[in-house]
């Protein structure tokens, strides 16, 4: 009854058409594709809301293993559309600001808790929500021309927008994630690199690829395993070291209980490489 339970809460995304980005998948691996070079893929309100439901919905499709972010045109995200976001806000209310921040910050939410790694591919531009979303995503790949710029104190906001204050220094470190924050400035990518805010670079036209290429090997890898390895790198921050262990210990078990382990030890045992399927 439980298995039957389970499965009929699982989901497909076959058809799947956004409106306000383009999707497609490559075998386990899905691409979302912010698409609207000719404004160097600004977000709006709507793709904000559309893209935290696609994250939340991708907790119950098997078929997508890992997710790979880019924007169409050689840049990443320019942030939020300045005419249709920045200006509307300014005539808002105090509680109408404060449920677009919370939706923004949704958006962040949903990345972390989506199961599937997500592999950002940035280049060019990667400014204000856009530097966000590579932040919020769990590995980076940039291109020498990538500029990142957590730019909202140049806008007369604070940095600390959609989880930066506490995302950003566990990446790059809290005086450079302090730097970044205070001046707005951008983040080239060979010191991106140098930081460790992109795992690495690569040349622009093979970006996307490459990106790929990372996500298809993780996405042949144990998906439980990897999703419960991605739940305790967030569960942590908040964890003494003593806590941590035990958490680990927990998780770790409940992944021995998969049949991928069982399908690991026999391929082991066979000298051959084990086929995962994700349960």
């Amino acid at each position: 009854m439980n298995e039957h339970l389970a499965a009929g809460n699982r989901q497909s995304l076959a058809g799947f058409q956004p409106e306000h980005f383009l999707w497609e998948r490559r075998g386990a691996v899905g691409v979302i594709t912010l698409n609207r070079p000719e404004r160097k893929n600004p977000l709006t309100f709507d793709s904000y809301a559309e893209l935290r439901d696609l994250f939340r919905r991708l907790g119950q499709v098997d078929e997508v293993r890992v997710i790979v972010v880019q924007g169409a045109g050689g840049n990443f995200c320019s942030g939020g559309d300045v005419h249709e976001i920045i200006g509307p806000l300014t005539q808002m209310s105090m509680p109408d600001l404060l449920a677009f921040t919370r939706m923004t910050g949704d958006l962040v939410k949903a990345m972390r808790a989506c199961p599937q790694p997500i592999v950002a591919a940035i280049d060019g531009v990667c400014a204000g929500a856009g530097a966000i979303m590579a932040m919020a995503s769990d590995l980076r790949l940039g291109t020498a021309r990538s500029k990142t710029a957590f730019l909202f104190t140049r806008v007369g906001l604070a940095g600390c927008d959609m989880g930066a204050c506490a995302i950003l220094p566990r990446i790059v470190g809290q005086g450079r994630a302090s730097e970044l924050l205070y001046t707005g400035r951008s983040l080239g990518g060979e010191e991106g690199e140098r930081w460790g805010f992109f795992n690495r670079l690569t040349e622009p036209d093979g970006l996307l690829e490459a990106a790929i290429a990372l996500a298809s090997d993780i996405a042949t890898g144990p998906s439980f395993g990897h999703a419960m390895t991605k739940k305790m790198l967030h569960q942590e921050w908040a964890m003494g070291v003593d806590e941590a262990i035990e958490s680990e210990a927990q998780a770790q078990a409940i992944c021995m209980m998969t049949q991928d382990f069982h399908r690991a030890y026999h391929a082991f045992v066979g000298k051959q490489r084990p086929a995962f399927e994700g349960n």
